[in-house]
């Protein structure tokens, strides 16, 4: 066999083997965490501006970003921290 053929048999081969292994890495997925002292209902336009936005970037509801969406007026939860308390540990740990 010339050293071409053996060239192209291995280059032929690793492709082969590499190939599954780079389709089954996971695509990274964006997390966002939106607080908000109001309610959802209060300013659908923003969060319908946020999407539009990130939208045009490229990025796909549940694909590459996830947003964490907090309303402080439908928590019973009033204190300062809060923030702190609804996101911090979930969003810093992925």
């Amino acid at each position: 066999m010339s050293m071409k053929a053996i060239t192209l048999v291995v280059a032929l081969i690793l492709s082969l083997t590499l190939a599954p292994l780079a389709e089954a890495q996971p695509a990274k997925v964006a997390r966002i965490g939106f607080l908000a002292p109001t309610s959802a209902s209060s300013n659908p336009e923003r969060v319908e501006a946020l999407w539009a936005g990130l939208r045009d970037l490229g990025y796909v509801e549940g694909k590459n970003i996830v947003i964490e969406f907090r309303w402080a007026r439908e928590s019973s939860i009033g204190s300062p921290t809060w923030p702190r308390s609804s996101f911090a540990s979930r969003l810093t740990s992925s």
